[in-house]
């Protein structure tokens, strides 16, 4: 199976960008948040990156129903 990046449903704050990438690269959320705030510090461009991921990354599919 190949890996795809996508919004998570389940561990999100926002938008769920923070945790779709938190499950692409197997580490906490907490982490990735952590990362987030701290990209604020540089210039801002961590919000702009932030909003542009949120409407190129596609949200995560529904699991089908057993």
């Amino acid at each position: 199976m190949t890996k795809r990046l996508y919004r998570s449903r389940d561990e999100r704050m926002i938008w769920g960008i923070c945790g779709g990438l938190a499950k692409y690269f197997d580490i906490d959320p907490v982490v990735m948040r952590v990362i987030a705030v701290l990209t604020l510090f540089f210039a801002g461009w961590g919000i702009l990156a932030y909003i542009i991921l949120r409407f190129v990354v596609p949200l995560e599919p529904e699991e089908a129903p057993s």
